[in-house]
């Protein structure tokens, strides 16, 4: 077992179950809450981390493979983000929550077999203006961080709500 490769994925473990708690107490009026400037709701936020899960594992393995991130712009993001917010505005919960377990289990997985070499490896990313980045900075930056940046701006969504009741 590689120690970082374990670190790591128990992280990105970690923020899918804070996304999970938060998200299983929530009510119906919070999951149809919208988060602003966002504007997606949380419930299409939850299951949207829960997306993004594959992609973001299978860009961080092309980097460990010593391969560049070519063609993928912030601009073709806000596109797949907007077409999922189009195409999962009724997700439930359950569907969801069941899509977060399986997804970030799944990434932790694919995760674990990487060694310290392939953590290291840095190439060009063009998200990030063809900067060689490491496989183990896009790991942090986007599967593991993105639960918590979600996270944290669901909560701030409904801290009005909540205390309005």
């Amino acid at each position: 077992m590689n120690h970082r490769s374990e670190a790591l994925a128990v992280r990105l473990e970690q923020g899918a179950r804070a996304v999970a708690a938060f998200a299983s107490t929530l009510t119906d009026a919070e999951w149809s809450t919208r988060v602003p400037r966002d504007g997606r709701t949380v419930g299409v936020t939850v299951h949207h981390v829960a997306t993004m899960y594959p992609l973001e594992i299978q860009l961080a393995q092309t980097l460990a493979a010593g391969n560049p991130i070519t063609g993928v712009t912030w601009a073709d993001v806000d596109g797949i983000n907007a077409a999922h917010a189009r195409d999962h505005e009724g997700t439930t919960p359950a569907e969801a929550l069941d899509l977060l377990r399986r997804n970030s289990a799944a990434a932790a997985a694919a995760h674990r077999p990487l060694i310290d070499d392939e953590h290291d490896r840095a190439a060009p990313v063009s998200l990030y203006s063809d900067a060689p980045l490491t496989c183990q900075f896009f790991i942090e930056d986007h599967a593991m961080r993105h639960s918590y940046h979600h996270l944290a701006r669901m909560r701030a969504a409904l801290t009005g709500l909540r205390s309005a009741a």
